[in-house]
C-alpha cells in the first residue's frame, strides 16, 4: 500500500484516462474572492498612478491619432489621417486604442482605458486558470506575482501593443488547457483565434508559446488520437484565419490606394512579417541592429544569461530561479501520474511557456528591448504559484522534499539581495529587510513543520512570500511613484537606473552610448546608463545607425533657417496642445509646446521658432494634405500630435523605410497635396546623415526644385550667432516649398 504522505501516491492508484470524479464544485474559501479583488485594486492603483504625468510612445500615439481622423487610417495602422505611412505592426492594437479614441476623445486616459482594462482582465484570467488546477492559495499567488512583475507594470501603463499581446497570449494558453482538460473543441478554436489576434498585434512574438500549447494538447488530451489531430488541424485553419486577415486584406488593395507598410522594404505587409519584424528580430539584420553573435544592444549581449543582466535583471528576473526549481520539483511529484493528469499538464504548458520566452529573449540576435519580457511573467507567475503550493505540500508530508522549499525560498532571497545591491543607493534598508525576512521565513517553517503548530507554520512562509515579492514590488512601485530612474514611451523600464544595455553581457551590461550626451529622447548619459534613456520602439536609432542623429554628442537640431527637429526619438518634451498630458509626451505646458517636437531634453526646435514656423506652414498650407513631410516617424508623429495636421513620414521609423521616391513625390506635389518638405538635421533616408539611394535621390531633387524658406519669412527676431556654430550648421534641417509649377 501507498503511504497517505507520499507525494506521488496518486500515480499507482489513477488508471491512464481516469477522469476527475462528478460532483459539485470545492466551495471557495471566504478570503479567496476578497484577495483577488485586492490584488486587482492594487495592480489598478500600479498601472493608473499618475498616468497624466507618464509618457507614452508618440509613435504610437500619433498613429492612433490618426485612426480618430480617417477608418482607412485606423484599418491600415497608418501615422497620419492622409494614409502615407503605417507603422511597423499589424495595426490591432491601434484599432483597440483608436475605437475608445473615437468614443470618448482623443488623449491619455482615452487611449490608454482598453490597455488597462485587458490588464486587469489578464489577472483575473490567470487566477480563473490557476485556480482550477491547484486552488484558491497558488492561483493568488499567481496573480500577485503577476500584478507586481516590474516590466509589466511599466509596460501596462504605455502605449506599446505589448499588454494587449500578453492578454490575448494568455487568453489562449487558458482555453488551450481547459480544451485539453474537458475534451472540447470549442475552447481550442478560441485559443487558436486569441493567437492569431496575438500575432496581428505583434506578428511571431505572439507565436512563440504555440508549440507548447499544441504539445500538451496533442500528449494530453483523453481524445483518440485522430480526434485529437483534426482538433489541431482545424484549430490550425482558425489559426491562419485570425492571424492572416489583415496581412490579406492589405494584398488585396492595390499599391497606389493604400499605404506604405512601415518596416517593409516593398511596402507589403508579407515582407514586414518575414522581415523586420518577424525572424530579423531573432537573427539580426532585416533593418534590426545585433547579428553576428553580438545581440541587440538595449538589453545587453545575446546569451542566455542575459535575463540577469544589469538591464533586465531588475525588470523580469527576481522569481526565475524560484519559477525553475517549482517547474521542477512540479513534474518530479507528478512521477507516474497518468498522461491525462491535469497538474503536469498546466506544468508543462506554462513551464513551455516560460521556457520558449526565456531562450528566445536571452539568445535574440535582432531588436531586444527590456520591455518584451513582460511575456515571460505569466508563465513564471503561474510556476510560482502552482509549483510553489506543490513544494509547499511536499515540504509538509515528505521528508525527502523538506529541503527544496526552503532551497527555492533561499536562492530568491540572495538573488534580490544581488539585484538591490546593484541599484546603489536606491531604497538601501531593502536589500537587509529581505534578508532577514528571508531568513526568519526559512527557519519558520524547518522549526514549525512538526508539532501540530500549523499557524506559526503558515506564518513562516507568508513571510517567506513577502521577502520573495518585496523586491519587485518595489520595483514596480516606482514606476507610479516616479521614485525610480526607469523612463516610458519609447523604452519604459521599471526600478532605479542599475546600468547600460548597449553592448553589456550577462551580469555586466555597461556598455555605454556611443559618444556620451544625450539619448535621444532620454536623460544625460553618464557612464552607459542606455536603462534610464527611451530610446526607439524599433530597435535602434532612426536610419539602423549606433550614433545619436545629428552628430556631435547625440545633440539634435536646434534654432535657424526654416529648421524642424529632425526626429529625436523619444519625444520627452513635446507638449499635448490642449490641457492634461500629451500621449508622447511629458506635462502639457505652454513651454513644452514651445520646446520642439521629436527631442528629448535638448533635442528640437526650441524657443519660440518653432510656433512661428508652424503658424507659417499652416498660414500657407493652400488646401494641400499634408502640412509638411519629414524624414522619420517620430518628427511626424511629434507635429501631428502638436498641430493636430497630418504630416508624411518619408522614410519610416529608422529612416530607411523606401516610401518616399521622387516619382511619389512629384506626384503629390502636382495634385497640390503637399507644398513643403524637411531635409537635413542629420536624416535624410537610409539613416544619419542619409545613406540609401532612394533617400538621396530625393533629397538632390527637393533641393533642385524647391525653394528654400527663409527664417525671416517667419520669425521677428534673430537667431544668435552663438546658435550658429559650426556643430549646429551641420545639423540644421531646411524647409522648401514646392508648388505644382515647379515639378510641371
Amino acid at each position: 500500500m501507498t503511504s497517505a504522505t507520499d507525494p506521488l501516491s496518486h500515480a499507482t492508484t489513477a488508471t491512464p484516462d481516469s477522469r476527475p470524479p462528478a460532483g459539485p464544485p470545492d466551495r471557495a474559501p471566504r478570503w479567496s474572492l476578497p484577495v483577488l479583488l485586492a490584488i486587482l485594486l492594487l495592480a489598478a492603483v500600479l498601472y493608473t498612478w499618475n498616468l497624466s504625468g507618464s509618457s507614452l510612445n508618440t509613435f504610437y500615439s500619433g498613429a492612433v491619432w490618426a485612426g480618430t481622423k480617417s477608418w482607412k487610417a485606423w484599418f491600415f495602422g497608418s501615422l497620419d489621417p492622409g494614409n502615407f505611412l503605417t507603422v511597423d505592426k499589424p495595426p490591432f492594437a491601434l484599432m483597440v486604442m483608436g475605437l475608445s479614441c473615437r468614443l470618448f476623445g482623443f488623449g491619455t486616459w482615452q487611449m490608454m482605458a482598453p490597455m488597462i482594462v485587458v490588464a486587469l482582465a489578464t489577472i483575473w484570467i490567470l487566477h480563473t486558470s490557476v485556480k482550477r488546477v491547484w486552488g484558491h492559495g497558488a492561483a493568488a499567488v499567481a496573480a500577485l506575482v503577476l500584478a507586481v512583475t516590474p516590466i509589466t507594470v511599466a509596460i501596462n501603463r504605455d502605449n506599446n501593443p505589448d499588454t494587449l499581446l500578453v492578454f490575448l497570449m494568455v487568453s489562449g494558453a487558458a482555453l488551450a488547457l481547459r480544451a485539453t482538460r474537458d475534451d472540447r473543441l470549442l475552447p481550442l478554436l478560441g485559443s487558436a483565434a486569441c493567437f492569431g489576434l496575438a500575432f496581428n498585434t505583434k506578428l511571431l512574438a505572439g507565436y512563440i508559446a504555440l508549440p507548447a500549447v499544441f504539445a500538451v494538447h496533442l500528449y494530453a488530451s483523453r481524445a483518440p488520437w485522430l480526434k485529437r489531430l483534426v482538433h489541431l488541424l482545424l484549430s490550425a485553419v482558425v489559426l491562419a484565419v485570425a492571424s492572416f486577415w489583415w496581412a490579406l486584406a492589405v494584398s488585396l488593395v492595390p499599391a497606389a490606394d493604400r499605404p506604405y507598410i512601415g518596416g517593409s522594404t516593398d511596402g507589403t505587409a508579407w515582407d514586414l512579417i518575414t522581415g523586420y519584424d518577424g525572424l530579423g528580430r531573432v537573427f539580426g539584420g532585416e533593418g534590426n541592429g545585433g547579428g553576428g553573435g553580438g545581440g541587440a544592444s538595449f538589453s545587453g549581449t545575446s546569451g542566455l544569461g542575459r535575463m540577469f543582466n544589469d538591464v533586465l535583471g531588475g525588470q523580469i528576473s527576481w522569481l526565475l530561479p524560484f519559477s525553475a526549481i517549482a517547474l521542477i520539483g512540479g513534474l518530479v511529484l507528478c512521477g507516474r501520474a497518468p498522461r491525462t493528469d491535469l497538474k503536469r499538464m498546466a506544468l508543462v504548458l506554462w513551464g513551455g511557456w516560460t521556457v520558449l520566452h526565456y531562450v528566445i529573449f536571452a539568445t535574440a540576435q535582432g531588436t531586444m528591448h527590456p520591455y518584451y519580457t513582460t511575456a515571460l511573467a505569466p508563465g513564471i507567475a503561474v510556476l510560482c504559484g502552482g509549483g510553489g503550493v506543490m513544494l509547499v505540500q511536499a515540504f509538509r508530508t515528505d521528508k525527502r522534499w523538506v529541503w527544496v522549499l526552503p532551497l527555492a525560498f533561499g536562492v530568491t532571497g540572495i538573488w534580490a539581495i544581488v539585484l538591490l545591491r546593484r541599484a546603489s543607493g536606491w531604497n538601501t534598508w531593502l536589500w537587509p529587510a529581505i534578508g532577514l525576512l528571508t531568513v526568519a521565513g526559512i527557519v519558520g517553517m524547518l522549526v514549525f513543520r512538526s508539532g501540530g503548530r500549523a499557524r506559526l507554520w503558515a506564518a513562516s512562509v507568508a513571510v517567506a512570500v513577502v521577502a520573495a515579492v518585496a523586491g519587485p514590488a518595489a520595483y514596480a512601485w516606482s514606476v507610479p511613484s516616479g521614485s525610480g530612474g526607469g523612463m516610458g514611451g519609447t523604452n519604459p523600464t521599471a526600478g532605479p537606473s542599475t546600468g547600460g544595455g548597449f553592448g553589456g553581457g550577462p551580469g555586466g551590461g555597461r556598455g555605454g552610448f556611443p559618444g556620451g550626451g544625450e539619448i535621444p529622447g532620454g536623460s544625460q548619459q553618464s557612464g552607459g546608463n542606455a536603462e534610464a534613456g527611451a530610446m526607439p520602439e524599433n530597435g535602434e536609432l532612426p536610419g539602423g545607425g549606433r550614433t545619436a542623429p545629428g552628430g556631435a554628442n547625440g545633440e539634435l537640431p536646434r534654432g535657424a533657417n526654416g529648421e524642424l527637429p529632425s526626429g529625436g526619438p523619444g519625444g520627452q518634451n513635446g507638449g499635448f496642445p490642449g490641457s492634461g498630458q500629451a500621449p508622447g509626451g511629458t506635462s502639457g505646458s505652454g513651454t513644452d509646446r514651445r520646446r520642439g517636437f521629436g527631442g528629448g531634453p535638448g533635442g528640437g526646435m526650441g524657443g519660440e521658432t518653432s510656433d512661428e514656423l508652424i503658424a507659417y506652414l499652416k498660414k500657407h498650407q493652400d488646401g494641400a494634405t499634408w502640412l509638411l513631410a519629414v524624414s522619420n516617424s517620430q518628427s511626424a508623429a511629434q507635429l501631428e500630435l502638436t498641430t493636430k495636421e497630418p504630416v508624411i513620414s518619408m522614410w519610416g521609423f529608422t529612416g530607411s523605410d523606401n516610401a518616399m521616391t521622387v516619382a511619389r513625390l512629384t506626384e503629390l506635389v502636382k495634385k497640390g497635396e503637399l507644398h513643403y518638405i524637411q531635409l537635413g538635421g542629420g536624416m535624410t533616408g537610409g539613416g544619419p546623415g542619409g545613406g540609401n539611394t532612394v533617400g538621396s535621390a530625393v533629397t538632390s531633387w527637393v533641393q533642385k526644385h524647391g525653394t528654400k524658406v527663409k527664417e525671416s519669412a517667419y520669425s521677428k527676431s534673430s537667431t544668435s550667432s552663438a546658435s550658429k556654430s559650426s556643430s549646429s550648421q551641420t545639423n540644421q534641417s531646411t524647409v522648401y516649398r514646392l508648388d505644382p509649377s515647379d515639378v510641371s
